[in-house]
């Protein structure tokens, strides 16, 4: 029987990538392919290493008959070991951030993103089919001189979505404040100083009765962390919190106490947390930049100059307005029926198949 693996750089629970290789992993099995995601060891949580195999023993489990597909996402070893494998290959390029964000707050994870961009640079022509998960990874792909690359939009496993909301959330959050929510790890790129810098208007100019929940991990970025609590601090905001890493069942809470969804990031590949909020039915207000208009496929409110008076005045008329709410949500329900509506078994056949039919 022949083989269809994956190969991730990291391996964890409510990670968008490792949850669309379980996705692939259920389809590919399902085609009749002995399938299996392999990753380094130290970088698979250790519950779920039933889940995800050593990538030591890829070599060994690689013959010529089989097919490899490489996530392509930071700097890892999976990306050195990719090109040797035996076997018919292909590429889909989730983007990796630019290191020039990390430098000053995180140098360790600036030289992993370099080290990852240099690394996809070499790749180009080793693999027979290139994919992104949006144009505008697929644009990059084109710039380090990948051939004919084809765009995969994330595959979203919406049963996730479907988990009850914690209670305690609710109540915490369900005290008559507006609520405004970003959801995102917390880290440079995302831009969440303006995120605060908007809502600080907001709050000042427009809703005073108002909180501003951050949710999202900070672990490694402590440092770009401390700065925005200390920010918060100076503008003398109430009600700025940072949840730190949370698990599904929080996460919908926060989604369910909300009245708005704030996005200020100016590099994104995808952006899960935009599909999150329309899954939702939160309205989105978010900055026009990189994937994201690509995203939102027409949904929601797109901005494209930083101005925080003008951000602070739209999340007022998304607060108060019912006609507008309703309206936009309309919209955000269609997108979102765009996406519960792909048929992801024929998509990946489709793309996958001058690799099989080699096979």
């Amino acid at each position: 029987m022949a083989a269809l693996h994956q190969l991730v750089a990291g391996f964890n629970r409510g990670d968008a990538i490792s949850n669309e290789a379980l996705v692939m992993r259920r389809l590919f099995r399902d085609w009749g392919y002995e399938s299996n995601i392999f990753c380094e060891r130290k970088r698979i949580l250790p519950e779920l290493r039933g889940d995800a195999l050593d990538l030591e023993d890829l070599p060994a489990a690689c013959s010529a008959d089989d097919l490899a597909l490489l996530h392509l996402s930071i700097g890892s070893s999976v990306n050195e070991v990719f090109p040797s494998l035996r076997g018919r290959k292909a590429i889909l390029y989730h983007n990796i951030t630019p290191p020039e964000y990390f430098r000053l707050i995180q140098p360790s994870t600036a030289n992993v993103l370099a080290r990852g961009r240099e690394q996809a640079a070499r790749l180009a022509g080793v693999a027979e089919v290139n994919l992104a998960d949006s144009s505008y990874n697929a644009d990059e792909l084109r710039q380090w001189g990948y051939s004919q690359p084809q765009v995969l939009p994330l595959m979203l496993d919406f049963s996730a979505l479907d988990v009850a909301p914690d209670r305690g959330v609710i109540r915490r959050f369900a005290d008559g404040k507006v609520n405004i929510l970003f959801v995102g790890r917390c880290a440079p790129n995302k831009r969440i100083e303006d995120v605060i810098s908007a809502f600080a208007l907001f709050q000042k100019a427009v809703e005073p009765n108002s909180r501003l929940i951050l949710a999202g991990s900070f672990a490694g970025t402590e440092r770009y962390q401390r700065l925005l609590v200390s920010m918060a601090r100076d503008l003398r905001l109430q009600e700025v919190i940072f949840t730190g890493p949370i698990r599904q069942s929080e996460l919908n809470a926060c989604f369910r106490s909300a009245r708005a969804f704030l996005c200020m990031s100016e590099h994104e590949g995808f952006c899960i947390p935009l599909i999150e909020a329309m899954v939702h039915r939160v309205p989105v207000l978010a900055y026009a930049a990189a994937a994201v208009p690509e995203t939102m496929g027409g949904a929601g409110v797109l901005f494209s100059e930083r101005r925080f008076e003008v951000v602070a005045e739209m999340m007022g008329h998304l607060t108060r307005d019912e006609s507008l709410r309703r309206s936009i949500l309309a919209r955000q329900d269609e997108r979102i029926r765009v996406f519960r509506g792909r048929n992801l078994d024929e998509e990946l056949r489709r793309h996958l198949s001058p690799l099989m039919k080699a096979g």
